[in-house]
């Protein structure tokens, strides 16, 4: 499944043209490779997303084609979440 859809379909972002823009921007691998949009996503892999200051990092645990929202968390396996380092933090004092 392209990584894309599957990222829509698992609720870890909202819509699917979101997630082409994130994966444009350099936010999002796959078991450690920088992902496209269109790079496929199989059982097993495991997905590092960037979102704003926090690294989520998910393995994919079932692929499926449409899933209700309560369904959605049974995709995939929450492994890590931590806090994107700062970088030139700019001290005002």
């Amino acid at each position: 499944m392209r990584l894309d859809k599957f990222l829509k379909v698992s609720r870890l972002i909202k819509r699917r043209t979101v997630a082409k823009d994130v994966s444009e921007q350099g936010r999002i691998w796959i078991n450690g490779r920088e992902a496209k949009a269109s790079s496929t996503v199989k059982v097993g892999d495991e997905l590092q997303i960037q979102y704003g200051q926090k690294i989520v990092t998910v393995r994919v645990d079932r692929i499926a084609d449409t899933t209700r929202k309560d369904e959605a968390a049974e995709l995939y396996t929450l492994l890590k979440e931590e806090a994107r380092p700062k970088e030139n933090i700019i001290d005002w004092e």
